[in-house]
């Protein structure tokens, strides 16, 4: 194998794993929402993500009152808000909420 075609491989397989990377944080809240919220919230992630506007879940994440922006979303998921599980997550719960906002015009499928 050339040195040309050595390189080209690994900046193929660097690309690939960088970009899979940069979606997964809001697919992973995704699924922490269904797995720890959707029943709790009685609706779907879409309708959670929606209640606010980028702009509205940005202000929130920056001055670390996320919680209690998702729990004004979601008042009944207020115990998960509050605990550790959601410290440990709390970024890709943002991730989640500020690429499915009000106002991003994406629509999860949860």
């Amino acid at each position: 194998m050339t040195t040309f075609t050595k390189t080209a491989i690994v900046a193929l397989l660097s690309v690939s794993v960088l970009s899979s990377s940069a979606f997964a944080d809001a697919e992973k809240g995704k699924k922490l929402y269904q797995k720890n919220l959707k029943e709790v919230c009685g609706f779907s992630g879409g309708v959670f993500a929606a209640k606010f506007k980028q702009a509205e879940w940005d202000k929130a994440y920056k001055a670390g009152t996320l919680n209690k922006k998702m729990t004004e979303a979601c008042p009944d998921g207020k115990a998960y808000f509050e605990s550790d599980k959601f410290k440990k997550t709390e970024e890709h719960m943002y991730n989640f909420v500020h690429d499915f906002a009000k106002d991003s015009g994406n629509i999860p499928s949860c």
